[in-house]
């Protein structure tokens, strides 16, 4: 059987299913059972998505229009025709969200007694506290900039929430176009109104957005003035950092110095503007910021809707999801130095070093179900205490302001210890954070690396050399998530502790490829990119079309964030005709059309959206009944497979190998937080409203509390 032709009916658009994607944000915001709280919370998330999807996606689209490159995407379009319906499919959902986001802040808020209130809307005692606030702690931080012939239309920075006004002098009645940035670094977005000034005793809470007040003491701002029109605007501009392959050395400096750039931002790609904005200052935004229509959105209600994360600090647990603590691992329940200097703890009896406990057998965590603190942290702080081991080498790709891991290794440094960190620059969006802390390690005596020219180091691995009677042992983490103590709290992930000594030789020969001392192309049991793994995983996947074939039962279960690669696609799609069942667990991008007679009908596609990022990688081969189960940090993406250095290892141990099994099957039965992807692209919710249906999340939550089993 001839493979299939990757074109416009059997590829989707990438852009477009990312957009479905975030819709299925969206709908967690829309919800019935969803709390209120967390309605606001999964509304900023979306919007937070969005801006960057503009500052990086349709940047780069535009960018293409402007540089004339007419390539066409997998599924045809040019990147003309891709603005074009990312714009189509884009307004009806962006028109969903502020209408239902309206009606939290107007009327289910007020119902609960929490009240986000228009100025206007103000008792005469919550006035006059509003007005002397903004003259004491607002007034003094603005700067009005007027646009005349002597001073030009100015830059308005990325993301940035601004005020625009039409002044009048009323002596010579001549009108003049005045800008406002609203602060937002060192004043909250929505002001907490002391609750003693309600009329209402039965009221939890008040707050009013920053841009009222200004926007209702603007005479302050210009006395003798009159001000006959305002409204409000923010613009998004192309953020990506252009790089060339430069040297390590060089890479730094380059970076801070696109960062500096990217501050003050690109080309704007996107004007956002209050509905009722007036003409003349449309006209004047859009004329000044060259922006035409098919950039500009009107927006109904608040702009900036990703500041929305403030209220859910709003202390009304009723309105939030049950609040949920990870438990330790029951393996490492003995194994805690919870005072790091104090190593008495070695002879209490119910104290286990996490290296024995590794030594026994492999162990699987996972986030958030798992602490972090208990289980990841707690290895590299026993690591940096341990006068045993001899070194400790890690990737780091997002890291956490107040990392503990990055204390460990300054510590381990300070005490002697060979301490390396790869530190990857250009993680996007966080390469100011990274920059301060390769800075602070290389400062502390830790050997920093930025890693391979060209490649972006995605993989997440920690390895750790211990002298154990007169030998060398190697331990080490292979995680689905990065080395931060925040996003461990929100996003599923998986690791896996081991001390196998096949793949701790990999891992060693892998770190020297990182550091620039190898060009290794081959590995005993890991899959590395852009190495091995594009050809590992096109080979198991031949192995069960090969199986199907042959009359055997052929089976996958993959589970990733994205599945947008074209090869492995068509790959999919053959082995699908020739009879292998394949479940697909894709949080978001799926470029490949399921259950599509004649192409994919043996393909199942569902996605998990819920309180909790899907953020693991698990891939499950039956093997003839002998499955094969690897997990690493590679979505199946060109840029994960071929650009980036990513590691997927295998599941050895049967207990692992079981649960994972059990978790693939817990997400596979239909969930209230499942969608089923269907043949024509769509997305369908499963058992949105029947309440007898658990959320997988929340099933396997209570699994890990040991109150029911998957």
């Amino acid at each position: 059987m001839s493979s299939p032709e990757i074109n416009e009916s059997t590829y989707i658009n990438r852009e477009l299913s990312w957009i479905n994607f975030n819709k299925r944000v969206l709908e967690l915001a829309i919800e019935e059972d969803t709390p209120l709280i967390e309605k606001l919370k999964f509304s900023s998330i979306f919007s937070n998505n969005l801006d960057e999807f503009f500052m990086v996606r349709v940047a780069s689209l535009k960018s293409q229009i402007e540089g004339g490159i007419s390539k066409k995407s997998q599924d045809g379009k040019s990147p003309e025709e891709q603005l074009i319906a990312i714009r189509k499919n884009l307004e009806p959902i962006l028109k969903q969200q502020q209408h239902n986001t309206n009606h939290y802040l107007k009327e289910d808020f007020k119902k609960k007694n929490i009240y986000i209130l228009e100025y206007t809307e103000l008792n005469e005692r919550q006035r006059l506290w509003i007005d002397n606030y903004f003259t004491n702690a607002i007034f003094p931080i603005l700067t009005p900039l007027a646009v005349d012939p002597a001073h030009p239309f100015p830059f308005i920075s990325n993301l940035s929430l601004n005020l625009a006004a039409i002044i009048v002098d009323p002596e010579s009645s001549k009108e003049q176009f005045s800008r406002i940035k609203i602060p937002r670094e060192s004043i909250s977005r929505f002001i907490n109104i002391p609750q003693e000034l309600s009329d209402k005793e039965t009221i939890k809470f008040i707050a009013i957005p920053i841009e009222q007040v200004i926007a209702y003491n603007l005479s302050v701002l210009f006395p003798g003035m009159e001000v006959k029109e305002h409204s409000f605007f923010r613009v998004t501009r192309d953020a990506d950092l252009e790089l060339r392959d430069i040297e390590a050395d060089d890479l730094m400096s380059a970076l801070e110095e696109g960062l500096r750039k990217r501050r003050k931002g690109g080309e704007v790609v996107r004007l956002e503007v209050s509905e009722n904005t007036p003409i003349k200052i449309l006209d004047l935004l859009q004329e000044g910021m060259n922006i035409d229509d098919q950039n500009l959105y009107k927006i109904e209600g608040l702009l900036a809707l990703d500041e929305l994360i403030e209220l859910t600090d709003i202390d009304e647990t009723t309105l939030k999801y049950e609040d949920h603590q990870g438990i330790t691992h029951y393996d490492l329940k003995n194994s805690q130095l919870r005072e790091a200097e104090d190593l008495d703890l070695r002879s209490n009896n119910n104290f286990k070093s996490i290296f024995s406990i590794i030594r026994r057998h492999d162990l699987l965590v996972h986030h958030p179900y798992n602490l972090f603190s208990t289980s990841v942290e707690e290895l590299i702080n026993q690591a940096a205490e341990d006068k045993q081991v001899m070194s400790i080498k890690m990737t780091l790709y997002r890291i956490s302001k107040d990392s503990i891991i990055i204390d460990a290794l300054i510590k381990a440094a300070e005490k002697g210890k060979q301490v390396m960190a790869l530190v990857e620059l250009k993680a996007r969006f966080d390469e100011d954070n990274n920059i301060q802390w390769a800075k602070q390690l290389e400062q502390s005596g830790v050997h920093v690396v930025y890693g391979v020219v060209g490649l972006k180091t995605h993989t997440k691995i920690a390895l750790i050399i211990r002298k154990e009677k007169n030998r060398l042992r190697t331990y080490f983490h292979i995680g689905t998530g990065n080395y931060n103590s925040k996003t461990s709290k929100i996003y599923t992930d998986i690791g896996l502790f081991s001390c196998q000594p096949e793949i701790g030789q990999d891992l060693i020969e892998l770190f020297n490829y990182l550091t620039g001392f190898s060009k290794q192309q081959g590995y005993r049991k890991l899959l590395v990119a852009p190495v091995t793994l594009r050809s590992g995983l096109i080979e198991l996947i031949k192995r069960e079309l090969k199986y199907a074939k042959n009359g055997v039962p052929g089976k996958i279960i993959a589970k990733m964030n994205s599945l947008v690669d074209p090869e492995i696609i068509k790959l999919l799609y053959k082995a699908s005709q020739e009879g292998v069942k394949i479940e697909l667990i894709i949080r978001g991008m799926c470029c490949l059309y399921p259950q599509k007679r004649g192409l994919s009908e043996n393909i199942k596609v569902i996605s998990i959206v819920g309180r909790f990022l899907e953020h693991s990688r698990i891939f499950w081969f039956y093997n003839n009944g002998n499955p094969e189960t690897f997990i690493g940090s590679a979505d199946w993406m060109r840029r994960n497979l071929d650009r980036r250095v990513e590691a997927v290892t295998p599941i050895e141990d049967k207990k692992i190998k079981k649960e994972l099994k059990a978790l693939l099957d817990c997400y596979l039965t239909e969930n209230r937080d499942s969608w089923s992807m269907q043949s024509n692209g769509t997305y369908v919710r499963n058992n949105a409203l029947d309440k007898n249906k658990s959320f997988s999340q929340e099933k396997i939550i209570k699994l890990y509390k040991k109150e029911e089993k998957l």
